[in-house]
């Protein structure tokens, strides 16, 4: 047996690295050109309103060891929770005539389980915004 046998034959992995070279190269166009657009543009004028934080819903800290609400990140967590639930349902009822009982079974167990989980956040307050 020859010691070229044992050895695996790169060009084989060539096309892969020709994808993640072109991926790589696809994505960091996405991320920095539009930045170097907006820069050429004059789009890039950063004013207090532009900077002023707006998803999150409370300002910004001085410190970031203060306390701060979690209810902007409890309500996202459960509208993940209930939004993968559709994304379950989808496919189930795509599928419904395969599966069978069985599986409608499976699914209105998993219902049952969100719809107590959603009657449990209710009771705790959870989904109460002041």
């Amino acid at each position: 047996m020859s010691q070229g046998a044992n050895l695996v034959d790169l060009s084989q992995y060539l096309p892969i690295l020709i994808f993640l070279g072109i991926a790589l190269l696809l994505s960091s166009a996405f991320v920095f050109l539009p930045m170097l657009v907006g820069r050429l543009t004059g789009a890039h004028k950063p004013s207090a309103e532009k900077l002023s934080e707006y998803e999150c819903g409370f300002p910004a800290f001085e410190d970031p060891r203060n306390q701060f609400d979690v209810r902007f990140y409890l309500v996202a967590i459960l509208f993940i929770i209930f939004d993968l639930e559709a994304a379950f349902l989808f496919p189930w009822a795509v599928s419904l005539d395969q599966i069978g009982w069985t599986g409608w079974a499976t699914m209105m167990i998993f219902i049952f389980e969100l719809v107590l989980g959603l009657v449990y956040a209710w009771k705790k307050g959870a989904l109460d915004w002041e």
